[in-house]
């Protein structure tokens, strides 16, 4: 991968779900294809698209003739100052938005079968290049964009979120694979149906993906009287991007209702939201985000965390950072008494782990008090050395700290962590935890850490310090499918080979007429490449009897393939307009 200061930022965390680009594993089929659709795009979108979208395509290095050279667009893409990575399919979400928060694009290697031109359901380059590319050249929206990542990153998922994840991107290798069994797809998606008729009450990274599918990948920019497209999945799908201005498509002005609207990712939308202007986006996602739990905090914060069960963050009041799987929560009058962690947990301060406080320190997990003491005025984190002396905490010395809730400390104080002037953490030994008559933590167990603060502030998924915990994110185990193709495949793909060489020397071969004829005899369901000889023979009057041949053979594809009719009459007005 070549890297620029863009990518130098990525933290190692990322890169292990960074792929090449298997660029030599694209046939001439595919770059034919990819030609197709951005000379359509360029033709129609030009008309509905969101003003920047022409010259985003210009800005962003992306060739209408042939799939781009992703580390190569990576040199036109910083001076916007965004960078693009290949990815194999479908990723974790909060890893798609991770990368989104340090200007990343992200972009599916893989490109669509010929079967779904129009519209796919799975990631692909089309999508990823062509739709979310051209769109960043907008300073507002690439805002927007980014801030969108750090939000997302920050969403709660839960335990079936992770499991639908897994099963749309089975499901989209399934469907992107040409050879698959169909008895395979239709159980993969009926296990998808299965999996997204669970009624868990939605998830922060559920309805968040939903305001990202309503507005980055489906989202449409103007006023009832001038609509235009912005969204990425529209400007990818020559098929929709017709479809949804249709008046059949109801339109919704934007607001934070877009939460509570799902998608079927395999199906046409039927509503989408016209937001008036791109600083719309961002004040509706702010209002979204005052309700996530990283802003609000509390109990219910907690309970978020441990309803995901993955690793995750939850800060006190002091500032300190506390990482691990959360599976314990006790609360009083709705506010945090005690909550606890199992398995490797450390704390951190500032998003950098605290000396002595890593997981080695907290294998087996950690748990502590939370609120405030009794018989100090202040919040805990802001006693003073002289402060705690007063108490009775001093180093060295027996001590007893006793919460507000109930909670009760008791043991020989052993030493302070402070970090700008907050107390973080009190360490004990020979160390008692009671609470409500339940031991909490007893001598036996060594020294006992006790995290400061009188609140939870916020919470989070992943890690504080993700070097220091060890975390990357899991590398899917399914990968998506190298696609080996049939000797009849091989040899339309040797066409189309063929076709391109003579479109690019710009001079007519007299092996056209085999070409077509090869076509025509062996792969008599191929209307893309008939357009390709077409074109390149229409001005050529020593072709006519071809060409009235060839527009036959189109003309009696579209009688018995119905839904190739808008595909086939497209690519004739590229060639006759």
């Amino acid at each position: 991968m070549e890297m620029n200061e863009i990518l130098d930022r990525l933290p190692k965390h990322l890169l292990s779900l960074v792929i090449d680009q298997p660029y030599n594993s694209y046939t001439s089929q595919d770059h034919a294809l990819w030609r197709y659709v951005m000379r359509q795009n360029v033709r129609y979108l030009g008309k509905v698209a969101h003003g920047s979208y022409l010259d985003g395509l210009k800005r962003t290095g992306i060739s209408i003739d042939e799939i781009p050279h992703m580390y190569g667009m990576n040199r036109i893409l910083r001076e916007i100052g965004w960078a693009a990575v290949a990815v194999d399919g479908f990723i974790p979400p909060s890893a798609f938005m991770e990368f989104q928060a340090y200007r990343v694009l992200v972009i599916a290697a893989d490109i669509r079968p010929m079967d779904q031109i129009g519209y796919t359901p799975a990631p692909d380059i089309i999508h990823e290049a062509a739709g979310h590319a051209p769109i960043i050249a907008d300073p507002v929206y690439a805002d927007y964009l980014q801030r969108f990542g750090e939000v997302g990153s920050k969403a709660f998922m839960s335990a079936n979120d992770f499991r639908v994840y897994n099963a749309i991107r089975h499901l989209s290798i399934l469907k992107a694979d040409p050879y698959s069994d169909p008895q395979k797809v239709k159980q993969a998606s009926n296990n998808l149906e299965e999996l997204a008729s669970i009624a868990d009450e939605p998830s922060e990274l559920a309805r968040i993906r939903n305001l990202h599918w309503w507005t980055v990948e489906y989202g449409l920019i103007g006023d009832p009287e001038n609509i235009k497209i912005y969204g990425a999945g529209l400007l990818s799908s020559i098929a929709e991007s017709y479809y949804c201005l249709q008046p059949k498509v109801k339109k919704l002005p934007y607001s934070l209702d877009a939460v509570n609207y799902s998608f079927d990712i395999t199906e046409p939308q039927p509503q989408l939201f016209v937001t008036p202007d791109f600083e719309t986006l961002t004040r509706v996602l702010d209002e979204f985000a005052s309700t996530m739990a990283f802003r609000t905090g509390g109990a219910d914060a907690v309970k978020k965390a441990i309803r995901s069960g993955y690793t995750a963050t939850c800060v006190l009041g002091s500032g300190v950072q506390i990482s691990g799987t959360f599976t314990r929560l006790a609360e009083k009058n709705g506010e945090v008494v005690y909550l606890g962690t199992a398995g490797p947990t450390n704390l951190c301060y500032n998003n950098t782990e605290i000396p002595g406080q890593g997981c080695n320190n907290h294998r087996h997990g950690f748990g502590s008090p939370v609120g405030r003491w009794k018989g100090l005025s202040i919040l805990p984190e802001e006693a003073s050395d002289e402060t705690l002396a007063q108490l009775g905490i001093k180093i060295g010395e027996p001590a007893m700290i006793d919460f507000e809730s109930g909670v009760s400390v008791k043991g020989v104080c052993r030493s302070f962590t402070r970090r700008d002037g907050h107390l973080l953490i009190i360490s004990f030994s020979d160390c008692n935890v009671i609470y409500d008559g339940q031991t909490l933590f007893e001598p036996s167990w060594g020294i006992y850490d006790m995290a400061v603060g009188s609140v939870v502030s916020s919470a989070y998924p992943g890690p504080a310090d993700p070097v220091a915990f060890g975390f990357s994110f899991p590398v899917p185990q399914e990968k998506t499918h190298k696609i080996h193709h049939s000797a009849e495949a091989l040899d339309l793909h040797r066409i189309y080979a063929d076709v391109r060489e003579i479109r690019e020397q710009k001079q007519i071969k007299e092996n056209i007429h085999e070409l077509w004829k090869s076509l025509k005899l062996n792969h008599p369901e191929d209307w893309l490449c008939a357009l390709e000889i077409l074109e390149i023979i229409n001005h050529d009057q020593s072709f006519a009897d071809l060409n009235t041949e060839i527009i036959q053979f189109l003309d009696e594809t579209k009688e018995h393939h119905p839904d190739q009719v808008k595909l086939i009459d497209d690519g004739l007005r590229l060639i006759f307009d």
